[in-house]
């Protein structure tokens, strides 16, 4: 009988050895995944950050303003302007 209650302790204590080593796992796994979940929240909100950075330094009159301030750049005058038709790409029509 000695024997059988030893077997039974020791499956017991195994079991419970098991039951904590998995406790400790999950526990390491859920405080992981709320880090992970905190990281998504940091980046979502940094993404929409840059979103609106970009629709900034995208604007028209900006992209304008830089392109004749620093590039020297300008509209071209009527009569600078060409018009290519896709298919006739060696005829050139000039707007007036």
């Amino acid at each position: 009988m000695t024997k059988g209650y030893l077997v039974l302790l020791l499956v017991a204590v195994a079991c419970a050895l098991g039951v904590v080593t998995s406790q400790h796992k999950a526990r390491k796994l859920f405080v992981e995944l709320q880090k992970e979940k905190g990281r998504a929240q940091q980046m979502e909100v940094e993404w929409g950050q840059l979103q609106l950075e970009q629709s900034t330094l995208a604007m028209p009159a900006r992209v304008e303003k830089i392109a004749s301030l620093k590039l020297k750049m300008q509209l071209p005058k009527g009569e600078q302007i060409r018009f290519v038709r896709g298919e006739q790409t060696s005829e050139l029509i000039t707007q007036p």
